[in-house]
């Protein structure tokens, strides 16, 4: 049995629907700009290009209902909604043809952003992560397994914020569909179980406040709530 200098820490993991059992979390990738209105209102252009990657770090997921802290250092954080896809198999250089054989299930997320950091690690030409990747930045539903519900290519996709809708789209507005970016991606990374995708948000991020009451949605999948403290 391996021993530690330290105590390891808990693995992250996140709930399953109908199921006292946790799905364990490796990574945690994040696809940018994957809604030609998004990539437009953040002044992009919408013409398909070759898909960009970042990543969060699986302690950055906040599981079961908990409130979102409003992070210091920043008055200015955003909302992103997103469906989340969660890998059972892995591999290198997976083919577009077998890519969904690797999905174990889907999920609501969030990519909370830091947009004021963001931004001047943009104009610094420098890496985004205390934009992305910080403590709790990442919101996140229950996984239901694709065996329950398929692979969902269409279905709205919404967030309100105080019960006013703030987002909305539909999946089938992705401009790179989810065996798209797990044959993309594995030839970036060998990709692992565990493996968690964010698969990019719709038009209408915004920012939020302390005090604001978070609704999101993927039809077909599920809801995700949570509260700005």
């Amino acid at each position: 049995m391996t021993q530690f200098v330290i105590d390891p820490p808990t693995p992250a993991s996140l709930p399953v629907r109908g199921s006292d059992a946790r799905f364990p979390v490796r990574r945690v990738y994040c696809v940018g700009r994957n809604y030609a209105a998004h990539t437009i209102e953040m002044g992009g252009d919408p013409d398909r290009e070759e898909p960009f990657f970042f990543q969060k770090n699986p302690d950055d997921l906040l599981t079961d209902g908990a409130d979102f802290p409003y992070p210091d250092k920043s008055s200015d954080v955003h909302h992103e909604i997103e469906m989340s896809v969660a890998l059972s198999k892995g591999g290198r250089d997976i083919s577009l043809e077998s890519a969904l054989d690797h999905v174990w299930g889907y999920g609501v997320a969030l990519d909370m952003t830091r947009r004021d950091l963001q931004a001047a690690c943009k104009k610094a030409g420098r890496p985004w992560e205390i934009g992305k990747a910080f403590d709790r930045s990442a919101p996140a539903s229950e996984l239901v397994a694709a065996s329950e519900i398929g692979h969902p290519a269409d279905g709205a996709i919404w967030l309100k914020v105080n019960g006013e809708v703030r987002q909305q789209g539909d999946l089938n507005h992705m401009i790179w569909k989810v065996p798209e970016m797990i044959a993309y991606l594995s030839g970036l990374f060998t990709l692992a179980p565990g493996d968690i995708i964010l698969s990019g948000t719709p038009a209408g991020v915004g920012p939020v406040a302390r005090g604001d009451e978070l609704e999101g949605h993927v039809d077909g999948i599920g809801e995700l709530r949570c509260r700005v403290v």
